[in-house]
């Protein structure tokens, strides 16, 4: 199927790297102008070149801590000033922080709401008026399979997502009357730099790492970012037009919960 994304604007947080950047590089290869947000200057400085070799598309960046409300505001100032509108908007942002219930402080809650909760609160908030003025937009929020199906010592990244979720839910059926649809993707196991820094915390290789947690996929491997900016490429464009509320699993099987 090809996709035409050509006059759309979308805005990527967590875009320089593994999920975030393999999404911004298929919207540019379907001719959307592309923004992507993210902390880190010189990753955000590699995405760019990569991004360009996708297609003819305009590439821009913000770099921002988006757990931070005036960073946030920032980057939309930015992109806006850029781009002019923003059509498209996927929170992406965020990593896994997972851990015995009793032992995570205030502060991990807090920095974990801010991050992935929040932000994309704060993001879709800034972004919404204008797409209810051109009754169109489309928002995507990056969950994980945990969001539907939290097992023990997952908190609080299941938590965080689980409100995700019900953000979606209610996004959803708000913007339906002006065109706004709004969906989640929920992750399994797919290939990102956090995977690496795991199995160097638990002093394994990164093979190792890999096949222990592919052990109970029925797909039997880890997924590829590229196929996940598949589906949220699909979901943008006007052919998922009948596509709102509804969160699909990335996850090759894994989950216990449709």
């Amino acid at each position: 199927m090809d996709v035409n994304l050509a006059g759309r604007t979308a805005v990527i947080t967590g875009g320089s790297k593994g999920i975030g950047l393999a999404v911004a590089r298929r919207f540019a290869a379907c001719g959307a102008d592309v923004a992507i947000i993210a902390r880190g200057p010189q990753a955000l400085d590699a995405a760019v070149k990569v991004i360009a070799q996708s297609g003819g598309a305009r590439v821009a960046t913000a770099q921002a801590d988006v757990a931070i409300t005036a960073d946030l505001r920032r980057a939309y100032d930015e992109v806006m000033a850029r781009f002019g509108k923003i059509d498209i908007v996927v929170n992406n942002a965020g990593t896994s922080r997972t851990g015995a219930f009793e032992e995570i402080t205030d502060e991990v809650w807090r920095e974990d709401f801010d991050q992935k909760l929040f932000a994309a609160i704060r993001l879709t908030r800034l972004v919404w008026p204008q797409m209810k003025e051109r009754r169109w937009g489309r928002v995507i929020n990056t969950l994980n399979i945990g969001a539907k199906a939290p097992r023990p010592r997952s908190a609080p990244t299941s938590i965080t997502r689980a409100a995700g979720l019900a953000l979606t839910k209610v996004l959803a059926g708000e913007g339906a009357p002006y065109n706004i649809l709004v969906n989640a993707l929920l992750v399994g196991f797919i290939e990102a730099d956090q995977h690496m820094r795991a199995a160097e915390k638990a002093g394994i290789a990164l093979e190792d790492y890999v096949n222990a947690r592919t052990k109970d996929i029925p797909l039997g491997r880890i997924g590829r970012a590229e196929e996940f900016a598949n589906i949220a490429c699909f979901l943008v464009s006007d052919a998922a037009s009948y596509i709102t509320g509804t969160a699909i699993n990335v996850d090759g099987g894994r989950s216990p919960v449709v």
